[in-house]
């Protein structure tokens, strides 16, 4: 009688109970739910309502805030002033950035020195950043009104901050300042993890120069600096603690960003409803603005991998 071969069943590694593993996940869906998914909530009920600081819902108001907020032309022109200032900071902001950065790795030897200073901006409270900035533009002894009064000009008469012409623009200089290390050392990152070997043939090949960074490097890191730019434009849409420090939204409205009105409008006029309209419109905004530049990023990274 022949032997009856009995097939061996792989061994199967058992599974820890379904308790387990939703214990592990828990936590990350409540963090989910409590940072994310009930702000929002909290935000479209307060938009639809009236909503006061104290007494949020109290009823029902469908659109009304909303078209409120539209037919306001401060609020609009808020908006309109956030989306310039955002790209104006933003692309002057690449632009030093990405300079910066091939200055540091063409001195990458001796430039340690220099990299640890970039990150005293990083590093550095915005509080801080909007008080120092105050300082340098202070009439009254301040650096920017020392130096052009060496020059002869009338010490007085440099205000910048009280200005609604040079008051937005010298709250953009502060936050370029403050963010633009943030570029550069992204963008020199990626400088350093270009292939050796394709730079050396392109110079072979009697590529230097700017021939050599728009044919070979910028192709390299276009993935990096479009993701660097996202980055830094979301940043700049949020911009408050400059204002709130150097200006307070003035002289007027001329620096009034939406991040700002909406604080007015909550903690001030303490109109949540409102505020959460603005939130909302602001949200709207970004998404508009800087979705494109994160589909460019995605896909330049995509094709240098």
């Amino acid at each position: 009688m022949a032997d009856t071969l009995t097939p061996v069943r792989p061994r199967r590694t058992p599974r820890g109970p379904a308790w387990a593993h939703r214990a592990l996940v828990a936590p990350s869906v409540l963090a989910l739910v409590v940072l994310g998914v009930y702000p929002l909530l909290f935000i479209l009920g307060a938009a639809f309502t009236d909503s006061s600081l104290g007494r949020p819902f109290q009823e029902w108001v469908g659109t009304e805030t909303i078209e409120k907020v539209l037919g306001d032309a401060d609020a609009v022109a808020t908006l309109g002033r956030t989306l310039v200032y955002a790209l104006g900071v933003s692309v002057v902001s690449l632009a030093l950035g990405v300079v910066a950065a091939l200055a540091l790795h063409g001195a990458v030897r001796s430039g340690s020195l220099v990299r640890t200073l970039l990150l005293l901006p990083l590093i550095t409270p915005p509080v801080i950043v909007g008080t120092l900035w105050k300082l340098v533009y202070n009439p009254g002894g301040g650096l920017l009104a020392t130096v052009l009064g060496f020059f002869g000009a009338p010490r007085d008469a440099i205000a910048p901050l009280s200005s609604t012409t040079w008051a937005l623009p010298g709250i953009a200089l502060a936050d370029v300042w403050e963010w633009t290390p943030l570029i550069a050392l992204l963008v020199f990152t990626a400088l350093l993890a270009q292939d050796a070997q394709t730079l050396e043939a392109a110079r072979l090949d009697g590529a230097h120069g700017f021939a050599l960074f728009r044919h070979i490097t910028l192709p390299a890191i276009s993935g990096v600096v479009a993701a660097a730019f996202f980055i830094r434009l979301v940043l700049a849409f949020k911009v408050f603690d400059l204002v709130f420090m150097m200006t307070s939204g003035g002289p007027g409205q001329a620096t009034t960003t939406t991040s700002y009105l909406i604080y007015q409008a909550a903690l001030r006029e303490f109109d949540l409803g409102k505020a959460a309209v603005i939130t909302l419109l602001l949200a709207v905004l970004v998404t508009v603005v800087t979705l494109p530049f994160a589909l460019v990023a995605r896909r330049l990274q995509a094709n240098h991998e």
